[in-house]
């Protein structure tokens, strides 16, 4: 058998590995495509059941970043123990930007301080995103209360120590942080009566069984305009345009109360920055729209704070280091 010269031979091999390479050329551009975030639908777990304000919120930025980010944002109630179960889920996923979760006060600033077997650290276990909303806290008393402003209010509970008691959500949550904070700030004396969420807690201002609060505004606000509540002072950066003679907490003087409460997006530690910085311009973008920031309106929320991650993780562990003080000095326990 003859065989073609070695000539020949180097020639039909550069020009086979030459047509190999022509042919893998197109779908090089492709395989980056294929690679480029996001690639396939993000799941946004809530960690609180469907109707709460946390799931309201995910909800209403779910639509809206999919339309951004091209790709589905498909919401996921695992919700239990305060948000705790939920939020573990999350700090335990891959971190490649397709498992994130709405995180709020609850979540990453009450429970990580109440309870030190969550399964995850509220700082290290998570990459800060964004704000993606916030919610205005007043402070609501009862109508029989005889005190129509603050400081009316602060004379009464100083010449009626322990008299006085003040309800929140429970044990630990934020109506109490918040509550014994202003207690704190103020040097007054009242009687914590923890209830069962935040209807039973309504319930019983209304009755006169607890008579104040302070804790999220938007519940309270319907029982505030039809004057079966009234609210003395809010937590808010300007009075809002529904209830223009109720002053804010930095206007009487008490910037350390001034302060609203958060839901934000946060991916596991570890996420790429490149994932994190296309999430943040996705919410970023979304949290300008003038239809959003009316929708929010509408639900009691404002829009975010412009922060860096960085900037929302310091204020965070900010936040972590006032209210561990707090509940050391109050000696609040778990139940």
């Amino acid at each position: 058998m003859t065989h073609p010269p070695a000539a020949v031979c180097g020639r039909r091999r550069s020009l086979l590995q030459a047509g190999l390479g022509a042919a893998l050329l197109p779908l090089a551009p492709l395989a980056v495509r294929a690679d480029a975030y996001p690639s396939r639908p993000i799941t946004l777990v809530v960690p609180f059941p469907a109707g709460g304000s946390v799931d309201l919120i995910g909800r209403i930025y779910a639509e809206r970043l999919a339309k951004v980010l091209g790709v589905s944002v498909i919401i996921e109630n695992r919700d239990g123990a305060g948000g705790s179960i939920g939020s573990q889920r999350v700090a335990r996923a891959k971190a490649d930007g397709y498992t994130l979760v709405a995180s709020s006060q609850s979540s990453h600033l009450a429970n990580p301080l109440m309870h030190s077997n969550l399964g995850y650290d509220p700082i290290q276990d998570f990459s800060a995103i964004s704000q993606l909303s916030r919610s205005l806290n007043a402070l609501v008393v009862h109508p029989d209360v005889p005190a129509r402003t603050l400081t009316e209010f602060v004379a009464h509970l100083k010449a009626n120590p322990d008299q006085l008691h003040f309800g929140t959500a429970g044990v630990g949550s934020m109506g109490q942080l918040n509550a014994e904070l202003f207690k704190s700030t103020l040097g007054v004396k009242a009687v914590h009566v923890p209830y069962r969420g935040g209807g039973p807690l309504i319930s019983g201002l209304l009755s006169n069984q607890v008579q104040f609060m302070l804790d999220n505004l938007a519940p309270m606000l319907p029982y505030i305009q039809s004057g079966k509540l009234r609210a003395l002072a809010i937590a808010a950066p300007a009075r809002p345009a529904y209830l223009p003679d109720v002053p804010t907490f930095a206007e009487l003087g008490h910037p350390t109360l001034n302060t609203t409460s958060w839901i934000g997006l946060a991916a596991p530690a570890g996420t790429p920055a490149d994932v994190l910085q296309t999430l943040l311009q996705a919410v970023r973008t979304v949290a300008r729209q003038e239809e959003l920031q009316q929708t929010l309106e509408k639900n009691g929320a404002l829009p975010p704070d412009e922060q860096t991650p960085a900037q929302f993780t310091a204020m965070m562990s900010e936040r972590l280091s006032l209210y561990k003080d707090l509940i050391e000095r109050a000696g609040i326990r778990p139940e």
